[in-house]
């Protein structure tokens, strides 16, 4: 049994208040207090480092109040009142804030109308509704309310840990009675009347008392003293009802339009810090510890996420212009539709009369999980016009259930059709729908459109979820999946869910995904670039579900001799550890690790916390670790420690008991590049800088009589930037064959090729692919350890030598500020809606990512243009060979060991040959018995 993945939720609206107040009074520029503050930038950087070092999590969320007015403002108009305003210099700090969360990979939300709290609570609940164990970092008491099995709230400022025991020590009642608590206590800070001289003691000894506030309440007559007055004046005025609202959190945020895909979390995975974003942002307000402390992470942009990746590039602040938008939909007038029930056999012939005859249908199933290589029908619904459709019920349970078609039937006549490829189909992500059809042995055929894709073609940075779509596209608003099968622990299956109340959520949805297709596709129809990208999304999802099908296979006792010695690797480190410190010691604790290095030994302090505490985080360690021993060790500790957490224990978890494979997810629609995204497990992310993150590889291996086959394109996106730039020394050096950084080493240092010394090359290396990824000047200088002046001569020589690239640069930036967007060579379109409206970073970032957008969009399209002909050629000739994994800009393959010549032969010819740029593509391939031997 796999473990339940973490959720993080920040306070966000509270970690920026205690920065602000924790740090001292920096500035950009220190000692000049004209420009601008930057200690509340300082201690959120700080607190969000710690926390993302201190917690594992596979999901996570930043959450900001958002300006403007609440629901509770409206319910009383003096909720908050007494609050000080924000300091200017705080308020200046906001952007910045949210600017940099979003670099260090962390997704961000503020939504309009409701307080963070309430944002908090609703994602809580519907993670821990799943199973997902929610971590809130918050020191706000009134979150208690929220904590349950799988909800706990820590406090990193002073280490308290709030779970169902921690709430119940520390406030006298569960967290269940919690709002009951606080309704009585009142808050003086958000100005919540609460009862008058009731305090925490009486609050807890009533509830003790009388079990509820509602006990209470109905036995007020009984309760003596001042304390009992108050409570029966609070309770005839009015006061104590008000004050339960207000510190009620709300659970039913609307949030389908800020993150994709719920209620799975698909949406919100932690990402990566984009360390060339960070790298001019951390320059720009004067943090040069900070950036130094990136080291090599900018000069290696092939392991990081481009600027479009991650989710600084995915998604902004939602502002009340988005909630404007919304609301005016949600008022659209609603279309008159007809559903039907289909019971009986006649029903279910005469609508397959009606599906033979039509020329587009939408189709969707209702399932019993979220997994796609589990899931099992429970129901199917048909739309072949819009405002009508119909829903086959199939596995509903209960008493009250209509008695229902066999499930063996009903596919058994639906099969010819749903196989039938002359029979064009529409769904919204058709890839899920395929997956569980296919569980039960249908081939579906003749998937001719996705509404999910048409969104991601047109407007990649908004969300793909059919009831954004249809909210903003149709002005529909539909059923909720909370609104049908409840929430919390009340939630039931949706087998359980009333036949009639299934069959309109169900008709809905293969409704409106009819509806939102004929507003999309001819927008689409219209322009041939994102006609000819739409065409190829709908190929790969074809290419991906073979490939999900397919699967990989584990080899589980390798993870375990991996764990096992990673285990003993990192027991032997702490040993090491203990022996150098002369006492043992908690290795993550850092007061214990402050209290042996600067007392003990007598280590020098590199620098010091908010509060003023002796730092030894990564930074700290990193730099003592040059010259001591124990933070070497310990460094050493935690990078094993989390390899052995995240992958050797889990992966083989991951794989399916019936097969020994995992069958990872791809995502087409999250990426603003087009690039691939995956999850259980996330392929993309697995380490490969040292030895024990290579090893991991190992265990995904071939069965016996098999080979593993891993074909990478080669220096793809320094080939796409000869191409995008045309220029000559570059595009010749491609041409020409030669080693394109040694060429470029050539050109900078102005030597003879075949005299460019290795340090030489190195530069030029690094030079190649940072001015790709947006490097900076100082950026170059703190990866080649130079003087940034030496470093801003090295980049004017390579402009110098190649015109053509800092020309392509130039014209794509103002090409970008006038249009808005760019576009990669085959024409996906990569919107930039910070281009021309963002403040200065955001601005600088969304340029950034004009020029590296179209190389990182190209590639996405080269890869799954090779996957589609791969494919292809594999049907035709070889169905025995299997591609089972894409990982960047490479494609792995399952083969018997007698096709290795002809798939050594073929594949890279298909690959170099998808299409036809200025300069040759060059695909590699090796071979072996798991995914690292074939590299």
């Amino acid at each position: 049994m796999r473990n339940p993945p973490t959720l993080v939720l920040v306070d966000g609206s509270s970690y920026l208040y205690r920065a602000y107040h924790a740090m001292p009074d920096l500035r950009a520029v220190p000692g000049d207090s004209a420009s601008p503050a930057t200690g509340a930038i300082r201690g959120m950087i700080n607190m969000m480092q710690a926390l993302r070092k201190d917690i594992q999590a596979e999901y996570a969320v930043c959450v900001f109040d958002a300006s403007g007015p609440t629901f509770r403002d409206e319910l009383y108009t003096e909720y908050k009142a007494t609050r000080s305003p924000m300091p200017d210099d705080l308020r200046s700090q906001i952007a910045p804030i949210h600017e940099v969360v979003q670099l260090l990979g962390w997704k961000i939300l503020a939504v309009p109308g409701v307080e963070a709290d309430d944002v908090i609570a609703t994602l809580a609940q519907m993670a821990s509704q799943q199973g997902i164990q929610v971590i809130v970092s918050s020191g706000d008491k009134d979150l208690s309310q929220l904590v349950n099995e799988h909800v706990t709230i820590i406090d990193t400022m002073n280490g308290k840990r709030r779970d169902v025991a921690g709430v119940t020590a520390e406030f006298g009642v569960p967290p269940t009675q919690m709002v009951e608590y606080q309704a009585l206590v009142g808050d003086t800070v958000d100005n919540v009347p609460g009862v008058s001289k009731v305090g925490p003691k009486t609050a807890a000894k009533w509830l003790e008392e009388h079990g509820s506030l509602d006990q209470l309440i109905a036995k007020a007559d009984t309760i003596k003293g001042v304390a009992g007055q108050n409570l029966r004046d609070a309770i005839a005025s009015g006061q104590l009802a008000l004050s339960r609202q207000l510190v009620t959190m709300k659970t039913d945020c609307a949030l389908g339009d800020y993150i994709q895909g719920l209620p799975a979390f698909d949406g919100i995975t932690l990402g990566e810090p984009d360390a060339t974003g960070l790298a001019p942002f951390y320059e720009q307000y004067g943090f040069k510890g900070l950036a130094r402390s990136l080291g090599s992470a900018a000069a290696a942009p092939a392991a990081k996420k481009a600027a479009g990746d991650s989710p600084a590039g995915q998604a902004g602040l939602f502002d009340s212009d988005d909630a404007a938008a919304t609301e005016v939909a949600i008022e659209a007038q609603q279309r008159d539709v007809v559903y039907h029930t289909i019971l009986t056999e006649a029903d279910l012939d005469a609508w397959l009369t009606k599906l033979q005859m039509a020329e587009l249908t939408a189709l969707d199933t209702e399932t019993d999980s979220l997994d796609e290589m589990l899931a099992r029908i429970v129901g199917i619904s048909f739309s072949v016009q819009v405002g009508e459709a119909a829903y086959v019920p199939l596995r509903h349970e209960g008493l009250d259930v209509p008695e229902q078609l066999p499930l063996d039937l009903v596919l058994a006549k639906l099969k010819p059709w749903l196989e039938d490829a002359s029979k064009k189909k529409l769904g919204q992500h058709v890839k899920y729908d395929q997956h569980v059809l296919a569980n039960h042995g249908i081939r579906v055929q003749g998937y001719a459109h996705d509404t999910m894709l048409q969104s991601y073609v047109l407007e990649a940075d908004r969300p793909h979820n059919l009831g954004s779509l249809a909210l903003r596209h149709t002005g529909r608003k539909g059923i909720s999946y909370e609104d049908l099968c409840g929430k919390g622990k009340g939630q039931i299956p949706f087998a359980q869910v009333p036949v009639d109340k299934a069959a309109a959520y169900s008709c809905e949805d293969s409704d409106q995904t009819l509806d939102v297709h004929r507003v999309l596709w001819p927008r689409i129809e219209a322009n041939a670039g994102l006609a000819h990208i739409y065409a190829l999304e709908m190929q790969t999802s074809e290419a991906l579900f073979r490939i999900e099908r397919n699967g990989v296979r584990i080899d589980a006792p390798e993870l375990a001799r991996q764990s096992n010695d990673l285990g003993r690797r990192i027991l032997a480190l702490e040993a090491e550890a203990y022996e150098i410190a002369g006492q043992q010691f908690n290795l993550s604790s850092p007061k214990q690790l402050g209290e042996i290095f600067f007392d003990k030994l007598g280590l020098p302090v590199v620098k010091k916390t908010a509060t003023g505490a002796r730092s030894t985080d990564e930074e700290v360690l990193e730099k003592l670790a040059e010259d001591y021993p124990l933070p070497a060790k310990i460094l050493e500790h935690r990078s094993l420690s989390k390899l052995k957490g995240t992958y050797t224990d889990k992966l083989a978890q991951m794989a399916l008991p019936s097969d020994g494979r995992v069958h990872t997810h791809y995502a087409q629609a999250v990426a603003v590049t087009g690039r691939l995204s995956s999850n259980d497990p996330n392929l993309q992310n697995i380490p490969v800088r040292t030895a024990e993150g290579r090893r991991i590889r190992e265990a995904f291996v071939a069965p016996e009589g098999k080979l593993i086959a891993s074909a990478d394109y080669s220096q793809i996106e320094l080939r796409i930037m000869a191409h995008l730039s045309g220029d000559e020394a570059l595009l010749n050096a491609f041409r020409d064959g030669l080693d394109v950084h040694r060429a470029t080493a050539a050109e900078v240092f102005g030597v003879a090729v075949d005299q460019v010394s290795s340090e030489q090359r190195r530069y030029a290396k690094v030079i190649n692919f940072g001015l790709i990824y947006g490097m900076s000047s100082f950026g170059l200088a703190k990866n080649l350890g130079i003087e940034t002046k030496a470093a801003a001569a090295y980049i004017d020589k390579y402009f110098q030598r190649y015109p053509g690239v800092k020309r392509y640069m130039d014209q794509t930036v103002e090409l970008a500020h006038t249009q808005g967007y760019v576009e990669t060579v085959f024409g996906r379109r990569l919107v930039l809606p910070e281009i021309n409206g963002g403040n200065g970073p955001r601005k600088k970032a969304a340029e950034r990512a004009a020029i590296n957008a179209p190389m990182q969009g190209t590639a996405a399209d080269l890869i799954k243009k090779a996957m589609v002909a791969v494919q292809a050629k594999l049907d035709a000739e070889k169905p025995d060979v299997l591609v089972i994994m894409q990982v960047h800009d490479e494609l792995v393959f399952e083969l018997p060991a007698t096709e290795q010549d002809w798939v050594r032969s073929e594949i890279p010819a298909i690959m170099a040959g998808v299409a036809d740029l200025a300069v040759p593509l060059l695909a590699e391939i090796g071979f072996g018995p798991n995914w690292e031997k074939a590299h």
